[in-house]
């Protein structure tokens, strides 16, 4: 008695990842308005900060003497998560109308499926990092780790993007409503004005916001991107940047896989 076809072996898993992801990017790209508010915001709220703060570099033991030098990296975290909330957004639209249910049908590893779907909104942050890098360039930011740390933060910006998309997928696969992703990261923006956004934690004269700064995370990540331009090579920084990044990808792409099976199992 004849068996009945092999079912078809899935692509490698790099493979499955690329050809969601090209899906995800040229959909993103067909929209200028996930585009452009993503980079355009950070930019302006970087030049109004430089224009109002600049005259804290004068404070004793503030590390440049140039707030642009200081108040950069924030275009790359801020880029990083806009451009989570586009891809968390149009993930969840996904589930709305379907797609990722059939898809987690497929042989595609879940993980994978996730990475893809979201790399439209990382590769908005991408665009941006270059954009905001180019710009700082321009108006006199100097990288003290030179052209080899200007390539790390490149590569760090794009790392620190990926897992903010993280985010983004958990949520849009716990909730499947765009609505409810949007509404999340307001308070996950909230963050960034309890951390060393604006300060170093060491010049913070409130113990409370100190200690917040402290061990927030998104100091960590924002600490270990600044000291490249400011410091240079400093291991004590950069180190904690890429575990605080490592466990923000492990742990929410986690649960979105996690999310994901279950939503599936109910289907």
């Amino acid at each position: 008695m004849s068996e009945g076809p092999a079912p078809p072996e899935a692509p490698p898993a790099l493979r499955q990842v690329a050809l969601i992801a090209r899906r995800s990017v040229s959909r993103t790209f067909r929209q200028p308005e996930l585009i452009i508010p993503v980079i355009l915001f950070p930019l302006i709220l970087l030049a109004v900060n430089a224009a109002g703060l600049s005259s804290i570099t004068k404070l004793p033991g503030f590390p440049t003497d140039r707030y642009i030098n200081f108040a950069i990296v924030i275009c790359f975290i801020q880029g990083a998560l806009f451009a989570s909330i586009t891809a968390g957004t149009e993930l969840a639209s996904d589930i709305q109308k379907g797609f990722l249910d059939r898809l987690a049908l497929t042989p595609a590893r879940r993980w994978a499926i996730l990475v893809g779907a979201t790399f439209g909104g990382t590769s908005v942050a991408i665009v941006g990092t270059l954009v905001y890098l180019g710009i700082g360039l321009i108006f006199g930011v100097t990288i003290d780790a030179g052209i080899g740390g200007a390539l790390l933060l490149v590569a760090l910006s794009i790392y620190v993007a990926l897992a903010f998309a993280g985010i983004g997928s958990w949520l849009a696969v716990r909730t499947g409503s765009p609505a409810a992703v949007q509404g999340m990261f307001p308070l996950i923006f909230v963050l960034f004005f309890l951390s060393t956004m604006n300060l170093p934690a060491d010049l913070i004269e409130k113990d409370w916001f100190r200690t917040i700064a402290q061990v927030n995370p998104i100091s960590f990540l924002i600490d270990g991107m600044r000291s490249l331009i400011i410091s240079g090579w400093d291991p004590g920084q950069l180190l904690p940047c890429f575990a605080v990044a490592t466990g923000m990808i492990v742990l929410f792409y986690g649960l979105a896989a996690r999310a994901m099976r279950r939503r599936v199992q109910r289907t």
